[in-house]
């Protein structure tokens, strides 16, 4: 069998199956090196403290069980405050345990594309959280990529473990130093849910305008597992490309992903997500909330697939067009091959109603605040399964996002 070594380097040219094509080439590898430790986040420059705020990172930590900051290549600090979780990079983890060598790309192929093929060339980084058996932990795990130099090419390997029976919460944000103009970010995240244990992944996206940006991630689930996925990007970037995978192998599982897209300027954004239903009674739902203005492109892409006895899913795709210059595609798909299950969708795109404007204007609002509160209105999804703090929290980081909208 070749190793994954072997099977990265013969995928080095593999485009993906989806999305615009990206020239790794023009951007430079960064050294795991490069970056110093810092002894708190407290001790990054205002500026970098600021980016970090923007994107869900609580500096001071003060509502943060642990804390993990990745700059280009380099781990640059990492904090465990509670018992029952760690938090470290993955390089660090896989020199302590030898086991974690068998969860390395079974949830993402090594050879799915050029891109999962270039992490694992590439000097090994990201971060690696587990929670122990039995662990319950609603304060949030904060975690964060973030290109500090133009020109790079971040790369990051990330796994998650939760143990069985366990429950935690993460928020992840990924940003770019404000000097930065062009770089290329791949993030690949693998999540492994064991026997009764539930994961809310929160990732804030705010990226510079010339930023190529490349996720790839895949969730395997044991029985009784949840996976709530809530993904939010209101900035520009050139473009994105990311297709999550929940695979529910287990019975009685629940996948939930919700996402905000906002385009704007030229921005490119390929996003979408997908579950394999193949646990008997497992189920999923699936949104989508995408806006498009100015120049940009927004694909939103659906894929649900029932192979078991007893599955039901539910995608929805929402669309709203506010330039004539912009563009939303919706390509929802429904794959069955047992009988017994439910699949459904739902996918729409249109404008904002000018009966809708004229009713707020005539109570005040001038059409600019009609418009914005439209839109805001739409993009506001009913965050499931959470705690009333966390939600409340992610409720907050979605706002923030929003500004100016």
């Amino acid at each position: 069998m070749a190793s994954y070594k072997q099977r990265a380097e013969n995928a080095l040219d593999k485009k993906a199956a989806v999305g615009e094509d990206v020239d790794l080439d023009e951007f430079e590898p960064a050294s795991r090196e490069e970056y110093e430790h810092v002894d708190s986040l407290d001790d990054l420059s205002k500026s970098d403290k600021e980016t970090l705020t923007s994107v869900g990172m609580e500096t001071d930590e003060s509502d943060r069980s642990a804390s993990f900051l990745q700059m280009n290549q380099s781990e640059v600090f990492v904090n465990n405050m509670f018992p029952g979780v760690e938090v470290m990079s993955t390089p660090q983890a896989l020199e302590k345990y030898d086991w974690l060598a068998d969860y390395m790309w079974e949830a993402v192929a090594v050879d799915t594309d050029k891109f999962t093929a270039t992490t694992e060339l590439s000097a090994q980084s990201g971060y690696f959280i587990r929670s122990q058996p039995n662990t319950k932990l609603e304060i949030p795990i904060q975690a964060c990529m973030y290109i500090g130099d133009d020109t790079v090419r971040q790369t990051a390997h990330n796994i998650i473990i939760a143990e069985e029976n366990s429950e935690i919460n993460i928020i992840t944000g990924c940003s770019t130093a404000k000097h930065v103009d062009n770089a290329a970010h791949i993030g690949v995240s693998e999540f492994y849910l064991k026997k009764g244990s539930k994961v809310t992944f929160t990732m804030v996206h705010n990226w510079a305008k010339e930023v190529d940006v490349r996720p790839r991630t895949g969730v395997i689930m044991d029985d009784n597992s949840t996976y709530i996925s809530n993904y939010i990007l209101a900035n520009p970037v050139r473009n994105l490309q990311s297709y999550p995978t929940a695979y529910a192998n287990g019975k009685n599982c629940k996948v939930y992903f919700q996402s905000i897209l906002a385009g704007k300027e030229d921005s490119l954004i390929d996003q979408g997500s997908r579950t394999v239903l193949s646990g008997q009674n497992s189920q999923a739902e699936m949104i989508t909330r995408a806006i498009s203005e100015d120049q940009s492109t927004i694909i939103t892409r659906g894929d649900l697939v029932g192979e078991t006895q007893d599955v039901r899913g539910h995608l929805e795709c929402m669309g709203l067009i506010l330039s004539d210059e912009s563009r939303i595609d919706s390509i929802p798909e429904l794959r069955g091959s047992s009988t017994n299950m439910e699949l459904s969708h739902e996918a729409a795109v249109g404008k904002i109603a000018e009966d809708e404007i004229q009713y707020l204007m005539a109570r005040g609002l001038t059409e600019d605040e009609a418009a914005s509160m439209i839109v805001r209105g739409f993009l506001d999804i009913d965050i499931k399964g959470l705690p009333a703090d966390l939600a409340q929290e992610t409720k907050k980081l979605m706002d923030m996002s929003m500004e100016g909208m």
